[in-house]
C-alpha cells in the first residue's frame, strides 16, 4: 500500500504579491509571486487566495484534497480590516446579519458572521503605505466567515459605507500570523 506524504506551509503573505506561482500573462512581468518568497517542494498550491494588496496567513499545501476541504467546508476565516472612518454599530449588525454584494456579476447575500471592533493590531509595516491620519479617521475590525467569495471582505464594508483600507488574514482554523512576519514561512502539520 502506498502511503503519501504532503506538505504543509503557513506564510505571511505580504501586500504587492499575487497568491499564484507564475503566470503566462505576458503583461504580469513585473508582479511578484509566491516562488519569490520562498522555495516551495513541486506541485504545492495555495489553499484559497488573497488579492494582491491584502497580506497575511495563505495556507499552501502539495495536498489538492485539503485544499477542497479548507475552501467548501465552512473552515473560519479571520480578518482584521481597516477600515475609512469610524465603523457605527448599525454597519457592524448590518456586516454579522449579512450584505447583498455582487459575486460574478450576480446580487449574493453574505452568510452570517462574528464582527467586533479592534484595537489596532500589531501588524508588521506594509510594503505600501495606505495613507496616513491627514485624510480623516479609520478604525478596525475583526470579521469571521466561513465562506470566501473574489473580494467579499472588500465588498462587505463598501456595502455599509466603510471601505477597508488595510485587510490582513489573521486565521484560517486553527493556524493564525501570529509571531510571523511578512514574508515568513513555516512548515505546519495538519491532521486531517
Amino acid at each position: 500500500m502506498k502511503i503519501e506524504s504532503h506538505q504543509y506551509f503557513a506564510l505571511y503573505k505580504p501586500d504587492g504579491y499575487l497568491s499564484q506561482f507564475m503566470t503566462n500573462d505576458k503583461h504580469a512581468k513585473r508582479k511578484k509571486f509566491l516562488s519569490d518568497l520562498h522555495d516551495f517542494p513541486e506541485g504545492t498550491m495555495a489553499v484559497g487566495r488573497l488579492d494582491e494588496p491584502s497580506e497575511g496567513l495563505l495556507l499552501l499545501t502539495t495536498n489538492g484534497k485539503y485544499s477542497t476541504y479548507i475552501n467548501k467546508s465552512g473552515v473560519e476565516k479571520e480578518y482584521f480590516a481597516q477600515v475609512d472612518g469610524i465603523i457605527i454599530e448599525e454597519a457592524i449588525q448590518a456586516l454579522e446579519n449579512g450584505v447583498e454584494i455582487t459575486v460574478k456579476d450576480q446580487p449574493y447575500i453574505t452568510k452570517k458572521s462574528v464582527v467586533k471592533k479592534i484595537e489596532i493590531p500589531l501588524l508588521p509595516a506594509r510594503n505600501k503605505k495606505i495613507r496616513d491620519e491627514r485624510h480623516g479617521p479609520t478604525s478596525w475590525i475583526s470579521i469571521t466567515v466561513t465562506e470566501g467569495k473574489f473580494r467579499q471582505i472588500r465588498k462587505m464594508t463598501s456595502a455599509v459605507g466603510f471601505p477597508t483600507l488595510r485587510l490582513v488574514r489573521y486565521r484560517i482554523g486553527d493556524f493564525t500570523i501570529d509571531g510571523m512576519d511578512k514574508g515568513d514561512v513555516r512548515e505546519i502539520f495538519v491532521k486531517w
